[in-house]
């Protein structure tokens, strides 16, 4: 369990969980833009594999070029 404080900030600086975090907001940011376009909310589900889909590969490659600094 994460009830340690250290636990969580370790987590929270690790490479992985930012990797995470990154990707799932690029997930959201699809999905609004998707939804926008749609006219209705197009549920996560669809959203996450839309993107994985289409986006995912590319993503991840330019991350890979152009990493960003951990703070």
């Amino acid at each position: 369990m994460m009830d340690d404080p250290k636990d969580r900030d370790i987590l929270k600086k690790s490479a992985l969980y930012q990797e995470f975090l990154a990707e799932r907001d690029e997930i959201l940011r699809h999905k609004w833009i998707e939804s926008e376009k749609a006219g209705c909310d197009i549920g996560w589900e669809k959203a996450l594999l839309d993107w994985i889909v289409k986006h995912r590969s590319a993503w991840r490659t330019g991350r890979r070029r152009n990493p960003v600094p951990r703070g």
